[in-house]
């Protein structure tokens, strides 16, 4: 049976550049995931601090003022004390607007940290598949191979004894492409879950931080009366208004 132009096109292409070029693919992804994890490695590591000490130093800090508090957050190099600084920053407008500047803050830290780890997650999902790519290729050439064998007259043994060789070749190559997937897959779906509990991680110990200042300034004498005086007041109109 002929085959059609564009299949007969597609396979000459496929066979002449064979899989080396998806080997060469893979490995420049490889080395850009391998860039990716490092450098998120170091990002989380240098986020680092201890939280139990930090939110009982917030106590103490809040306590003691307004200064105290935002001095012992600048010296945190945490993402959790640049969200409870942007509280601090609006202390004096209350709770509301602290706990709304804090929900913007925790935005954008969250964001830093998930930054390159979308790479990371398409790459692992991928990557399987780019090798499978890369076997497709070589099996391709390992059939073609096959066939050039049938069509070759009895006569050339020398041709024919070479053919075996070939379209083991290109079987060989083709498991590479597929082992290779699955080993550059591996780790960059490890490391995107472990940055991604990380990141969890993090936003649950903000919302504790956040917490503990939101029921400090809840608890102010300052806060609590303008509170009273507010709900006190509406009350008043609504029975103004009965009248």
């Amino acid at each position: 049976m002929e085959q059609s132009p564009l299949i007969t096109w597609l396979e000459r292409i496929m066979t002449g550049f064979g899989a080396g070029w998806v080997m060469y693919l893979m490995l420049g992804l490889s080395v850009i995931s391998v860039a990716v994890i490092l450098e998120r490695a170091w990002f989380f590591n240098s986020l680092r601090d201890d939280l139990s000490v930090l939110a009982k130093d917030l106590r103490e800090a809040l306590d003691d003022g307004l200064a105290a508090a935002k001095k012992r957050m600048q010296a945190s190099p945490s993402a959790e004390a640049a969200v409870v600084m942007a509280g601090l920053a609006t202390y004096e407008k209350g709770p509301k607007a602290a706990e709304e500047a804090m929900e913007g803050a925790k935005a954008l830290q969250r964001m830093k940290l998930e930054k390159r780890l979308v790479y990371l997650a398409t790459l692992g999902n991928n990557a399987p598949f780019i090798g499978l790519f890369g076997t497709v290729i070589g099996v391709i050439g390992a059939f073609k191979a096959l066939g050039d064998q049938a069509a070759v007259p009895a006569a050339e043994a020398a041709a024919q004894a070479l053919a075996p060789t070939e379209v083991m070749s290109s079987i060989s190559e083709a498991l590479v492409a597929t082992a290779v997937g699955i080993f550059i897959a591996i780790p960059a779906v490890a490391a995107n879950n472990y940055f991604m509990r990380a990141t969890k991680r993090v936003l649950a110990n903000t919302e504790a931080l956040t917490r503990v200042l939101l029921s400090h300034m809840k608890a102010d004498p300052e806060w609590a009366a303008a509170q009273t005086s507010g709900s006190t007041s509406s009350r008043s109109k609504k029975s103004k208004k009965e009248d």
